[in-house]
């Protein structure tokens, strides 16, 4: 049986062309080139699936479908040309005269199947458009929706064979055809189903719910399978934890096809395996638990219907859950493989709290189509090769190094200073403030352990918080530490002045200062060990906590040995200026962490993400931080002044 039928192929040409030359009326909105990237997304789908009924060892099997073919390619490119121009384009176009070259060379199927749906992939990266359902379709309400819509032209169990079906020339597809079922994905009968075959009996049923059409998909996918093959599938779900891997979500139920699978495992069980899960394509939310990127799809799908309802304050929660109850506890093994798709998560979800903030539904219905995509990047990502040891140790390591160079700074800075000073004395308070802030991380590690779940927008706002108190303090020592390197004659300033100043309020200060140093650092670290912990490579969470634990160590011995021989007046100079820097630094880590608690809006801004230096490209995080360091700066100034000017005798 021919792969698609000759009419449904012609007719496929046309209407593609038609779209072409329609979409140059309207592509400034985001919806009209979301809809033309799904056209050629189903284009090249189509094309992949059915070059090798064209071409076969290098050979023209049939020359009216290697026409076609070429067509298709064609067609491909120039409706890439009309899309709206994005960084991303050239590589696009690139791409598809890869693809034509191919089909002119008559390469083999392979080759051009995996350079038709790398294009298509590409293709809904730059224009992103959703990939799956929001939440498992009703595949009981499917075969109802299938009797009543499709069993009259493709028969009761999608053989093609259906009363009407006869009357067609050329007759209907059947579902059932194992050789076409084996390539064809969920997403690209949605995609048929949706828009159908214009000028053909193939009608589109746009006008049925998405979820219907969703439904139908599955269904429809599921035909060329039968109960022996479910059933072993079902029981390579049950005892293969490396099959849950494979689906991790709905996105990949939809994504993914039988063949591609065929590539990671063998035939037989990829076969199983899809056809297990098209027919309960709830096991893939249930796979993985309440939370995760499951959860954050469904929050992030509520949201928008509540944007659409002019449910503000409703779709701002489920926009803040779907990052911080979905997305955040996936962030330490995705931080340790794939930095770079982690901030253009973090940076994507800023742009849709951004629109929603601004009321600009259009942008927020793109940002969440560019989300729900970026999902499917995370899956892959944390797939098969999830819980191996080697990952779990690099985020382990990275994550205490990370948080724990930003309080060893200032735990070590007020140690030489107090050396320094010859108050030693006053060392207690802050030793005791970091001990005890470690007490309190175990405690909050037991807490989120066996009793409580700490939510995201706790940790944020814990984060926030700590990270704005630490910072106003740690300006005001870092101002008065430069005024006082200013002044010249430190030695007598210590004796004279720094032991009656020394008082026991200064002293606790001190100590709190300490404690929420080190606590904010320990509260996001015990969170992130739990969340790896979660992998079971307990080995290797505990080798990267040791090994960081050892390079911090050597990071304090390298910091107080250099101290100690730095004279006094440059130490205070150089201290006062890494103690501001801090101060910025988390001055732009605590706006942002109560950004993303709800507490403080976001304002999306073209703007580097660096967490290291607490840059965020939020307009908000960037004033608080311009801010802080003006007040730096100027009061650096005003103590140089003051210092050139002749002291009263």
């Amino acid at each position: 049986m021919k792969m698609l039928s000759l009419w449904a192929r012609r007719f496929l040409a046309m209407t593609a062309l038609l779209a072409l030359w329609s979409s140059s009326l309207a592509w400034a909105a985001d919806s009209a080139a979301s809809d033309q990237a799904k056209q050629t997304w189903q284009l090249l789908d189509y094309l992949a699936v059915d070059y090798g009924g064209a071409v076969s060892d290098g050979k023209v099997q049939s020359a009216s479908e290697y026409e076609e073919m070429k067509e298709f390619a064609a067609t491909a490119g120039q409706q890439l040309a009309a899309l709206p121009s994005t960084p991303a384009l050239p590589e696009l176009q690139r791409q598809a005269t890869a693809l034509s070259e191919l089909i002119a060379a008559k390469a083999d199927a392979k080759a051009v199947a995996d350079s038709a749906h790398s294009l298509a992939a590409a293709l809904v990266k730059a224009y992103p458009f959703p990939l799956s359902p929001s939440k498992p379709p009703d595949l009981v309400r499917a075969k109802v929706l299938f009797e009543a819509n499709c069993a009259a032209c493709h028969g009761a169990t999608g053989r093609g064979d259906g009363p009407l079906g006869a009357k067609l020339t050329p007759p209907p597809i059947a579902f059932t055809d194992r050789d076409r079922a084996r390539s064809r994905s969920v997403l690209a009968l949605y995609q048929v189903v949706s828009q159908g075959v214009a000028g053909t009996p193939m009608p589109s049923f746009a006008t049925l719910p998405d979820e219907d059409r969703w439904a139908l998909a599955f269904f429809a996918g599921t035909l060329s399978h039968d109960d022996a093959m479910r059933t072993r599938g079902e029981q390579s779900w049950g005892r293969d934890a490396a099959a849950k891997a494979v689906f991790p979500d709905l996105a990949a139920a939809a994504t993914l096809t039988e063949a591609a699978l065929s590539e990671r495992m063998s035939p037989d069980t990829a076969r199983d395996l899809t056809a297990y899960v098209r027919s309960h394509p709830e096991v893939t939310v249930a796979a993985n638990g309440p939370g995760g990127l499951g959860l954050a799809r469904t929050r992030l799908q509520e949201s928008l219907a509540a944007a659409r309802a002019g449910d503000q304050a409703n779709a701002t929660r489920l926009g803040l859950s779907a990052y911080l109850d979905g997305f955040e506890p996936l962030e330490p093994a995705l931080r340790a493989r794939n930095q770079v798709l982690l901030t253009e998560v973090e940076n994507s979800m800023l742009a849709y709290r951004g629109a929603l903030a601004s009321g600009k539904l259009e942008q927020a219905d793109a940002a969440a189509q560019k989300l729900d995509y970026l999902f499917a990047q995370v899956d892959s990502e944390l797939g098969a090769d999830k819980a191996d040891p080697l990952t779990t140790f690099i985020a382990s390591l990275t994550i205490l190094l990370r948080e724990g160079v930003e309080a060893l700074l200032i735990v070590v800075g007020m140690v030489a200073f107090l050396k320094k000073a010859e108050r030693r004395d006053v060392l207690a308070y802050v030793h005791g403030g970091w001990i005890v802030a470690l007490a309190c991380g175990g405690l909050t590690w037991a807490v989120a352990t066996y009793f409580v779940s700490i939510s995201g927008a706790s940790r944020e706002v814990t984060e926030g918080v700590s990270s704005l108190f630490a910072a106003i303090v740690l300006l005001s020592v870092g101002l008065w530490m430069h005024q006082k390197s200013t002044a010249g004659k430190w030695q007598a300033y210590l004796k004279e002045k720094l032991s009656a100043a020394m008082t026991g309020r200064s002293a606790w200060a001190l100590f709190a200062l300490s404690f929420i140093a080190v606590y904010r650092e320990v509260f996001e670290t015990v969170l992130f060990y739990s969340a790896l912990a979660g992998d079971g490579n307990n080995g290797a969470l505990l080798g990267g906590l040791v090994g960081g634990l050892a390079v911090l160590a050597v990071i304090a011995w390298l910091m107080l040995r250099t101290s100690a021989r730095m004279p006094i007046g440059k130490f205070f100079s150089l201290s006062s200026i890494l103690v501001a820097v801090l101060a910025v630094v988390l001055a732009g880590k605590g706006v942002a962490g109560l950004q993303e608690a709800g507490w403080l809006s976001a304002s999306p801004i073209h703007w580097p993400r660096i967490e290291v230096l607490g840059m965020y490209p939020s307009a908000e995080t960037t004033i608080a931080q311009a801010v802080v360091l003006i007040i730096a700066l100027a009061g650096f100034a005003l103590n140089s002044v003051r210092a050139r000017q002749p002291r009263s005798t």
